[in-house]
């Protein structure tokens, strides 16, 4: 059985930083490529970033170009998110995902 366990979300300053990270279990993490999504309140799905399976290939929205940044352990399970210099538009549920799997979430909030 896939899981993912998100973890890492807080209240930000804007202009903080925060670190996600999901752990992963169920299937062969170093096999599969991995993504962020996020869901702000009142919207929809919004894909933030992806990581291939090996970590070299990369891929971010535009609005997070040069402020976040997606990193993989393999030998950890794990997949991680840093995220710099946040905005209140940041603000959101962060999901790490696997295909159409996700976990339950972690919750952003990046207010003054």
């Amino acid at each position: 059985e896939v899981q993912l366990v998100e973890s890492g979300g807080g209240l930000v300053q804007p202009g903080g930083s925060l670190r996600l990270s999901c752990a992963a279990s169920g299937f062969t993490f170093g096999s599969a490529a991995m993504s962020w999504v996020r869901q702000a309140p009142g919207k929809g799905l919004e894909w933030v970033s992806n990581i291939s399976s090996g970590g070299g290939s990369r891929a971010y929205l535009d609005s997070v170009k040069g402020r976040f940044t997606i990193s993989r352990d393999n030998a950890k399970n794990t997949l991680y998110l840093q995220m710099n210099s946040l905005k209140p538009e940041d603000t959101a549920v962060y999901y790490c995902t696997k295909g159409g799997q996700r976990g339950q979430g972690t919750q952003v909030t990046v207010s003054s």
